[in-house]
């Protein structure tokens, strides 16, 4: 049977809405980011891959040294175990969603 849940009811904070899939019988999860400008997190990395789907503003992601710029339109991919983040590199909100192909987040900081 389809589910149908209210991101309002996820777990959130200012800048990021967290749906993790292992509690609603999801086997992926995923952020809906919603950065200010200057706004993003450190560096860190998952086992997994990361799919980011830059939907309004744009990004400058750290991919393993390397620095890529992406704006609304745009997939970033980011390969397994590699460090990255990402800053909101616009003048307006940055939004995207940030794909985790497991049924919760694991994720270790790399910087504070």
């Amino acid at each position: 049977m389809a589910k149908r849940i209210l991101v309002s009811d996820l777990k959130g904070g200012e800048s990021a809405t967290l749906f993790e899939g292992r509690d609603h019988g999801s086997t992926v999860s995923c952020f809906l980011i919603h950065n200010s400008p200057g706004e993003g997190p450190g560096l860190h990395r998952h086992p997994y891959e990361e799919t980011f789907i830059v939907q309004e503003g744009s990004a400058t992601f750290t991919v393993e040294g390397e620095t890529i710029e992406a704006g609304a339109g745009h997939i970033v991919i980011v390969p397994a175990r590699a460090a990255h983040g990402f800053v909101n590199s616009g003048d307006g909100i940055l939004r995207q969603v940030t794909i985790h192909p497991s049924d919760h987040v694991i994720q270790e900081w790399l910087e504070e």
